[in-house]
């Protein structure tokens, strides 16, 4: 996919939708159909499924397919960019768009233990770590490098509640996983609250000259500037209770959208804001 775009292409930007876990609110894939109304390519910012190992194999295999089929049979060309539920749905990491201005990540690499509120936050860092170190001191400085070793860090970890079909079950799983103890919500807001001025220095740290940075992963719609200036733009989720967002790009334009639920399906609702591109 060409990172600059012509002024009449809209690239559409969203992330997280989690199909195939009991708690993503998208059961249909068709019900996204909306979603690529004049779009000319979509992005999907990591977080699309939950490709890890799994008590069941066939199940996860399934989910590829369907979401493969999909993606390919409908809507306008789809670029897969991975995240710590699918490390390996693509070779695809992050993209840089409309010369370099919008960097887009799933933006779990801000992150030495990828999900600092989850369960396996403590096993993640040390396997972050073991990656990290396996490689030579001029790779550990490479961003391609660290996403590799990011990843091969998230796929060493198998699903939980996320691949249990039994309800009960499930809900256990997932409270253990995700909310209990009640103080993990801290962990929540301190990632949230430390996100902007992470993802500045990822940026500064690799040289790479973005204003903007789209992500998703840590569900929080919405956007924010870091001290540099730097905004953060995060499109949400399809977890309740969160909500989720597009992020539109054209070549002189950058707009946040809400997306909203009729009837089933998934459409795009209220501008939440918009941003010119600079020098368009």
């Amino acid at each position: 996919m060409s990172p600059d775009l012509r002024l009449a292409e809209i690239t559409r930007i969203f992330s997280d939708l989690h199909y195939g876990d009991r708690a993503s609110a998208l059961h249909s894939l068709p019900a996204l159909a909306p979603l690529f109304d004049g779009a000319a390519q979509i992005i999907l910012n990591g977080d699309t499924l939950d490709t890890r190992p799994s008590r069941n194999p066939a199940g996860t295999l399934g989910l590829r397919a369907e979401v493969a089929e999909f993606f390919q049979r409908h809507g306008p060309p789809a670029t897969f960019l991975t995240g710590n539920h699918d490390p390996d749905i693509s070779d695809a990491h992050a993209l840089e768009l409309v010369e370099r201005s919008i960097y887009v990540t799933h933006g779990d690499i801000l992150f030495e233990n990828l999900v600092p509120w989850g369960r396996d936050a403590a096993l993640l860092r040390e396997r972050v770590a073991g990656e990290l170190a396996a490689l030579s001191p001029d790779a550990r400085e490479r961003l391609e490098d660290r996403f590799s070793a990011y990843r091969r860090a998230a796929a060493s970890i198998p699903q939980r509640h996320q691949s249990e079909r039994h309800p009960v079950k499930y809900a256990l799983g997932f409270a253990a996983d995700t909310i209990w103890p009640p103080l993990r919500v801290l962990h929540v807001l301190k990632a949230w609250r430390e996100t902007p001025a992470r993802a500045a220095a990822l940026l500064n740290r690799h040289k790479l000259p973005a204003k903007f940075f789209v992500m998703g992963h840590t569900h929080r719609l919405g956007f924010k500037s870091a001290p540099t200036g730097l905004v953060v733009i995060n499109t949400g989720s399809f977890c309740p209770p969160c909500d989720g967002a597009v992020v539109d790009v054209t070549e002189n334009r950058l707009v946040l959208r809400q997306i909203e639920r009729r009837s089933g399906e998934y459409r795009i609702g209220t501008t939440l804001t918009e941003f010119a591109l600079a020098g368009r």
